[in-house]
């Protein structure tokens, strides 16, 4: 799954998606009952990452600002086909997310406007969580006040490294200390939650250039913290550069002694799930659980009561389409029962809280009970009839995965 509700670059094979975006009266039934999400893709960049392979566009691939500038109006017409699809179904929204691609490229006024039509369209239910991303250097004191004001309650910052040398590999275009400050700014503002992201295992970085990232990052006294491996995607320009060796794959063993500084490091934040530490992001966490959310952008996902489809890619058909009245998904596909099992083990067990063993099959749970004895699952969570990872086992998270899902 994409980090953070990003939206990957390709999409998968399924069936054509109807051009009303109508879903069948089985996906509705029951669609009250759970958290309900919107994710709002932002697809813009002023530049592009090396390692990035998400949906993004930078001006000079889409013929100069039009598109951009055009974007919120377009974005409000699937929130309202979204409004039109769901009918009298449609239960207040509990968590927005507004990811890219940098949405803070659009002005804070945007943003707040993209919001309020889905407050408009669907009403937000109390307590709601509303969370933007952002480039540490995309924002300033006065948009983060405007963002707060306008509705939003948690923002995420992409600071990734604290190290000069770690920043220039990654190709990130903010100063080592802008996003501890952007933090401070933030909570200033009135946020209730700032959460920091970072990478850990770019080619060049060492041991204690990770451990310093990580205290610059908790010195800034975030609510939450993520941190994801390094991933080397075929297509980027990270990976071209690895492919001809100008630079270093990341190592297997590298990565796992990473991920145990990180542990240590940010066990007062507390882990929830795999890669992430602090207060839980509510947004994601419906992702995790295999909750519903409609995906607004180009190339985003959704999923409403076992039907996932996914978005036409360019900005440019995705205007199109909409402007014609045409829903923007590009294709589906309707979840079977054993398929909706498999993606809840595969999901929640990478949260703190785990799965239930009553969800496993028979070789599965003969697979659990073998991994608490080889310390990869918590005996004590075992015996209360769940499957929930050791320390260990969150290294060896993917083996736990396929074996549990036999």
């Amino acid at each position: 799954m994409p980090q953070t509700g990003q939206v990957a670059s390709a999409l998968p094979v399924g069936d054509p998606a109807p051009a009303s975006g109508r879903l069948p009266a089985s996906a509705l039934e029951g669609l009250g009952q759970r958290p309900f999400g919107i994710y709002l893709h932002v697809p813009f960049c002023a530049s592009r990452c090396g390692y990035c392979d998400f949906n993004t566009y930078v001006g000079s691939e889409l013929g100069g600002g039009s598109l951009q500038a055009g974007y919120v109006d377009t974005a409000i017409r699937e929130v309202r086909l979204a409004r039109a699809v769901l009918g009298e179904a449609a239960p207040p929204v509990d968590t927005v997310f507004v990811g890219g691609g940098t949405p803070t490229l659009l002005p804070p006024a945007d943003l707040v406007r993209l919001l309020a039509a889905v407050a408009g369209e669907f009403g937000l239910a109390a307590g709601a969580e509303v969370t933007t991303e952002a480039n540490p250097d995309s924002v300033d004191e006065r948009a983060l006040a405007a963002l707060r004001a306008g509705g939003f309650t948690r923002v995420s910052f992409g600071m990734q490294s604290a190290v000069p040398s770690v920043l220039r590999v990654l190709d990130r275009t903010h100063t080592p200390g802008r996003p501890q400050q952007a933090a401070k700014e933030a909570f200033a503002a009135g946020f209730e939650q700032v959460s920091l992201d970072l990478i850990y295992g770019a080619p060049g970085e060492s041991d204690e250039d990770w451990r310093t990232s990580l205290r610059e990052a908790l010195a800034a006294g975030p609510t939450h913290v993520s941190a994801y491996a390094l991933i080397v995607e075929e297509g980027t320009r990270l990976g071209r550069q690895v492919r001809r060796g100008v630079l270093p794959a990341p190592e297997d063993d590298v990565l796992a002694d990473r991920y145990l500084i990180a542990e240590q490091l940010l066990s007062g934040l507390g882990w929830y799930e795999v890669s992430n530490w602090g207060e839980p992001c509510r947004h994601n966490l419906g992702y995790w659980r295999g909750g519903n959310w409609w995906g607004v952008g180009p190339g985003a996902h959704s999923h409403v009561g076992g039907v996932r489809w996914w978005n036409v890619r360019h900005p440019q058909a995705y205007t199109d389409r909409l402007a014609a009245g045409v829903s923007p998904g590009a294709g589906r596909e309707e979840l079977s029962v054993e398929d909706r099992r498999l993606e809840r083990v595969l999901l929640e067990l990478r949260l703190r809280e785990g799965v239930p063993l009553s969800v496993l099959h028979p070789a599965g749970t003969a697979a659990a009970a073998r991994h608490v004895g080889g310390g990869l699952l918590e005996p004590q969570e075992h015996a209360r009839g769940r499957a929930v990872l050791t320390l260990r086992g969150r290294l060896l998270a993917d083996a736990v995965v396929r074996d549990l899902t036999d």
